[in-house]
């Protein structure tokens, strides 16, 4: 698995609402009648938000006709009776905790199309001492109503769905306090209305080895607390954390979640992936971004409520020196391409409420990070429209169609119709807290680097077709172009040369306060 690294050195290498009301949906207890800044038009950001781990679904009382029974008594019986039956049966836990046997290796391994229903109160607890629960390459399994919990994965390897089978659904169920990732994810995999709670690296860990994961459906689920084993400071800069983990996923509908005080980054996507449309969500309080979306494609992010994320991240990096517009709302290297085909041909950002956040957005290129380079810290990987990767290299990487075809570019970003709250009392930050930024570092790596000097620094601010227009800023808002060095107010961002936010409005209060 690649790992990656959003850090960086300057100047050197229908159905939705359904799901929420089955799922006990409610607003938070702090939350108003609408989101904190959200515009009362039709239209604004969801303030409902999947209480599930609180209020989990319960499953059936009695095994459903024809469904085998599997007992807790017995160490070993869903494991032993998965095995000794057909493809497509259902099994029924009864209420209780059930064990698997005691081997790290033991797991169960379904067949084509089984389906695991838990009775009110069925836990799978692997003690610490298994590592998986549910493994195997057979499709069309289904998990519902179960609680999954105490299995030791390895790092980046996953408990449920271990070995990343197409066509999964999961629903209802809790899968929580497990070592790695709660689950990974295959093709077509349904994941909906499902707490992932306190999980040692990711709540999600959509990954398949060798190939991309198609048609992916995360929606109406409770991602908090993930990433208990503080991954980022164990391995620093490894970019293996996050209450969700997107790797090389085509196609993904993430909608009507409540990710929020995950340590690290509520959702990640990263390397590769394409067609994302990330809607309806209520991202909080998260350690660092509520999102990041790197060396990806074309994805539509709407209508939702982002608040309180990134204080712990942002205000460390700040309390460092660090100058980099550290952003909730996180591209790098990613950007619309019309030949990657997908449902829109840029990443549109509209209408969602951004509020106390520790600063809004940022638009980052890495000048040094391209196909071959020794900087692109994504293990070899090349954008999607190279497929021989040693083509990137000099001379013919210095000439079309290579030199715009071997680097991820930020461009084509559409940012519109989103209202930016910001009271600095409410962040507690007097400085660092309250940026937009488009930027890029100076090329300086490897010497054979045809993106050398401001190349990129200037494309990214002046020629890719980055927009930002019709927002509503409420709070002393700052805006970084080019370079860090460059921080302009909201007049100097409308003018010449930069021409940003036509048809914006910009007010500041004292405090940062405002009528919402």
């Amino acid at each position: 698995m690649g790992s990656t690294t959003r850090h960086w050195a300057w100047a050197a290498a229908p159905l939705t609402l359904a799901l929420l009301a089955a799922a006990g949906c409610t607003s938070t207890p702090e939350a108003p009648t609408r989101a904190t800044g959200a515009p009362a038009a039709s239209g604004a950001p969801a303030t409902s938000v999947a209480r599930v781990c609180d209020r989990p679904a319960a499953g059936p009382v009695k095994a459903p006709a024809g469904a085998v029974t599997v007992d807790p008594a017995v160490v070993g019986d869903l494991t032993a009776k998965t095995r000794n039956s057909p493809p497509h049966t259902t099994f029924w836990l009864r209420p209780g905790t059930h064990r698997l046997d005691p081997d790290r290796y033991a797991q169960v391994v379904p067949k084509e199309g089984d389906r695991y229903l838990g009775a009110p109160g069925a836990v799978l607890d692997g003690r610490k001492k298994n590592q998986y629960a549910f493994g195997g390459d057979a499709r069309d399994v289904t998990i519902r109503h179960l609680t999954v919990q105490g299995f030791a994965a390895p790092q980046d390897e996953g408990v449920v769905n271990h070995d990343s089978a197409d066509g999964w659904v999961i629903e209802h169920a809790v899968i929580q306090h497990n070592s790695g990732a709660g689950l990974m994810a295959g093709a077509r995999q349904r994941v909906r209305a499902s707490c992932l709670r306190g999980n040692g690296q990711y709540g999600m860990n959509a990954y398949k080895s060798g190939g991309r994961i198609g048609g992916l459906v995360v929606e109406g689920n409770e991602v908090v607390g993930n990433n208990t084993g503080d991954w980022e400071r164990r391995r620093k800069g490894c970019g293996c954390t996050g209450g969700i983990k997107f790797w090389a996923v085509d196609g993904a509908d993430v909608r009507g979640n409540w990710v929020h005080d995950n340590r690290g980054t509520g959702l990640w996507a990263d390397t590769n992936n394409n067609d994302f449309r990330i809607e309806n969500n209520v991202l909080e309080a998260n350690d660092g971004a509520a999102l990041i979306y790197e060396t990806s494609y074309n994805a539509v992010i709407r209508h939702n409520t982002i608040r309180r994320n990134n204080w712990v991240e942002g205000r460390r990096a700040a309390d460092r020196g660090d100058t980099f517009p550290f952003a909730t709302v996180y591209l790098s290297e990613s950007g619309g391409e019309p030949r990657v085909t997908a449902r829109t041909d840029k990443i549109e950002i509209y209408r969602n409420v951004l509020a106390d956040n520790w600063s809004g957005i940022t638009l980052w290129e890495n000048a040094d990070r391209f196909c071959n380079s020794p900087a692109n810290t994504s293990s070899g990987d090349c954008t999607l429209l190279v497929r021989d990767t040693e083509r990137c290299a000099k001379p013919a990487i210095a000439r079309a169609p290579l030199y715009a075809d071997c680097r991820w570019k930020t461009q084509r970003v559409d940012i519109h119709d989103n209202r930016f709250v910001l009271d600095k009392s409410v962040v507690g930050c007097t400085v660092k807290c309250d940026r937009m930024a488009v930027l890029a570092n100076y090329g300086t790596y490897p010497d054979w680097s045809p993106y050398q000097g401001e190349r990129v620094a200037e494309a990214i601010t002046r020629t890719q077709h980055n927009r930002w227009h019709r927002n509503v800023y409420r709070g002393p808002w700052k805006f970084v172009v080019q370079d860090p060095s460059q921080v302009l107010d909201f007049v100097e961002w409308q003018s010449t040369p930069y021409q940003q936010d036509a048809g914006s409005t910009f007010r500041v209060r004292a405090g940062g306060r405002d009528a919402r």
